[in-house]
């Protein structure tokens, strides 16, 4: 049966790793957002990797320790580029001041506030590429159509679509805590040690109730994004339909969008970046990063920034 070792849930673990990322805290405007922060050795990045974790999550979620390999903030700083995983808002050291959370549009402010604080004092190399998983693809994808104070180079998203493979009544609500083998699957696409130190967190009240609205919200914030975008699915993934049909649909839903790319990744659960798949999804995600950069050299641009308030 697909239970994990601890009877369903998983063990919080907020202590810092022993070695390469830090702990950092971001200013909001006067909210403190926690995250993670891994930077390349001895020189300036050659861009910056912001990374967004899920709903249930954390921003350890980027940093897996169950096999060797899985960390995106360790591969990306080893490639050149700082990466800064955030504690959404709502999680980590936001969570006294935001007790029930935020709305994803809230949300989209707050990390975009947090990121130009970050950007005043620190190089982020040629501009900001964003990693979202699941919920956080939804706030990648808000951030992009919102529009970023730093040049924005592209968006990667896994764990999210925009039709759903189960009916509406089954998504999380207010009060509900979903079901585990949709957001994970089977235990042998994750190691062993998984359920023993993935990075869980209770999901903030307000994020939760409107998770059900994003499938009637999806067109309206993709016809905004005018960045290269790639949606990758699990070949186990539960909650959100990726076939042939419902993907050329996805595709066509972002037409300001230079390149979308929509990519199936084989032996992967909705928790990609914990499973066994991680360090190939990290590669990909990070190639793509280089052909958005390799893009940026050739035209020489990048998402247009927001207009003056």
């Amino acid at each position: 049966m697909d239970i994990p070792p601890t009877g369903g849930a998983c063990t919080a673990v907020d202590a810092p790793p022993a070695a390469g990322p830090r702990r950092v805290t971001l200013d909001a405007a006067g909210l403190r957002l926690s995250a993670l922060l891994a930077t390349p050795p001895g020189g300036a990045p050659r861009a910056t990797v912001l990374a967004l974790h899920g709903g249930g999550m954390t921003a350890g979620y980027f940093d897996g320790r169950a096999h060797p390999g899985q960390s995106l903030l360790t591969l990306g700083a080893r490639l050149g580029y700082t990466v800064l995983a955030l504690d959404r808002p709502g999680y980590g050291a936001s969570t006294p001041d935001l007790p029930t959370g935020q709305t994803l549009a809230e949300q989209s402010a707050t990390v975009r506030t947090a990121l130009a604080h970050y950007a005043a004092t620190h190089d982020l190399g040629a501009g900001v590429f964003v990693v979202g998983h699941s919920y956080g693809g939804k706030l990648a994808l808000m951030c992009a159509a919102d529009g970023l104070t730093a040049p924005l180079l592209g968006v990667d998203v896994s764990g999210l679509g925009h039709r759903l493979a189960v009916p509406a009544h089954d998504l999380p609500s207010a009060g509900g805590q979903g079901h585990w083998k949709h957001n994970w699957g089977a235990l042998r696409l994750y190691p062993p040690d998984t359920f023993r130190t993935c990075p869980v967190a209770p999901m903030p009240e307000r994020e939760r109730a409107e998770v059900r609205s994003w499938p009637a919200r999806f067109a309206s914030v993709a016809a905004r994004v005018r960045v290269p975008v790639r949606f990758t699915f699990a070949e186990y993934e539960k909650w959100w339909r990726h076939d042939e049909h419902a993907l050329a649909e996805l595709a066509g839903l972002l037409p300001r969008a230079p390149r979308v790319l929509v990519e199936r990744l084989p032996q992967a659960g909705h928790n990609i970046s914990l499973g066994w798949t991680a360090h190939t999804y990290h590669l990909r995600a990070l190639a793509f990063l280089e052909e958005c950069l390799a893009g940026h050299a050739v035209t020489g641009t990048t998402a247009p920034l927001p207009a003056a308030a």
